[in-house]
C-alpha cells in the first residue's frame, strides 16, 4: 500500500493539541493545497475565514456546543460556501445573474468540503492533527456575524489544526461490501452487514483508550432521527440568499 493511501486510512480526530504553532509559511502551504481540489466549473466558491482573535475564538467554541479546542487548537478555521464573489464576478463581465438556485448552495457546499478536505490531507501528511467542527452550524446567525460574513456566504463547518497532543485509535467504518454497489443500488446484505458492523463499533467503544462506553453505530445514529436537527438551517440558509430556488 502507498504511503498516501496509509495516511488515509489512518485519520483520526485531534481534540487536543499542543501548545505549539504552525509555522505561518506552512499554513500557507496548507490552504493552497486546499485550492488545488476538484470545483465545479472553476467557480472555487469558498471562503476560509482565519479566527485568530481570542476572544471570537472563545465565542464560537461556546455557539458550536462548548468545544474547547476550538480555543485551544494552534489554528481554527471556519469554511464557508461563498457564492458572492463569484456572482459579482460574472456581474461584472456582462452577465444578468440569477442568485439562490439550490445548485448554486450544492456547488458552494461541495467545493468547500472538497476544498477542507484537501487542507485535512496536506494537514495530517506534515504531522498534524485536526477535528472538523460540525456545530458551528447550531447557531450559524451567530457565528456569521462574527465574522462578519455578507449574504450569499454561510459557515459550513469549523476546523481546529495543531500538534496532537494524544493518540486516539482509528475509528472503524463500514464494511467495503455495505457501501460499494455494482451497477445498483442493492441492500439486501444490509441488515446483516450493521449488525455485525454494531458488534465491531460495540468492541471499539469499550476497548479504546478514552472516552469507553457500551454502545453501537445504530444506538448513536438514534438522536439524529429522533428530533428535528437543526431546523433553523432552511431559514439560516434562504436568509444568505441560498436555496431559494
Amino acid at each position: 500500500m502507498n504511503p498516501t493511501i496509509e495516511l488515509l486510512k489512518s485519520h483520526r480526530s485531534i481534540r487536543k493539541f499542543k501548545d505549539q504553532q504552525i509555522p505561518r509559511e506552512l499554513f500557507e502551504e496548507l490552504i493552497r493545497a486546499g485550492q488545488s481540489a476538484a470545483t465545479s466549473n472553476h467557480v472555487q466558491a469558498y471562503s476560509i475565514i482565519h479566527v485568530v482573535n481570542p476572544e471570537n475564538r472563545r465565542k464560537i467554541a461556546e455557539l458550536a456546543g462548548g468545544q474547547p479546542y476550538v480555543a485551544n487548537s494552534s489554528d481554527f478555521l471556519v469554511f464557508c460556501a461563498d457564492m458572492k464573489r463569484a456572482t459579482e464576478a460574472a456581474e461584472r463581465a456582462g452577465a444578468e445573474v440569477t442568485r439562490g438556485m439550490t445548485e448554486q448552495l450544492l456547488v458552494a457546499t461541495i467545493d468547500t468540503a472538497l476544498m477542507a478536505q484537501n487542507v485535512a490531507i496536506a494537514s495530517e501528511s506534515e504531522g498534524l492533527g485536526l477535528c472538523y467542527i460540525g456545530g458551528i452550524r447550531n447557531n450559524p446567525q451567530d457565528v456569521s456575524e462574527i465574522l462578519k460574513l455578507p449574504e450569499h456566504v454561510y459557515p459550513v463547518f469549523g476546523m481546529c489544526l495543531g500538534y496532537p497532543d494524544q493518540n486516539p485509535e482509528v475509528k472503524p467504518r463500514l464494511p467495503l461490501s455495505a457501501i460499494l454497489k455494482e451497477d445498483a443500488y442493492t441492500n439486501a446484505d444490509d441488515t446483516t452487514l450493521v449488525t455485525r458492523f454494531d458488534q465491531t463499533m460495540n468492541q471499539y467503544y469499550q476497548a479504546r483508550s478514552s472516552s469507553n462506553k457500551d454502545t453501537t453505530w445504530s444506538e448513536q445514529l438514534k438522536p439524529l432521527f429522533t428530533s428535528k436537527l437543526r431546523p433553523h438551517i432552511k431559514a439560516f440558509l434562504n436568509g444568505r440568499g441560498f436555496g431559494t430556488k
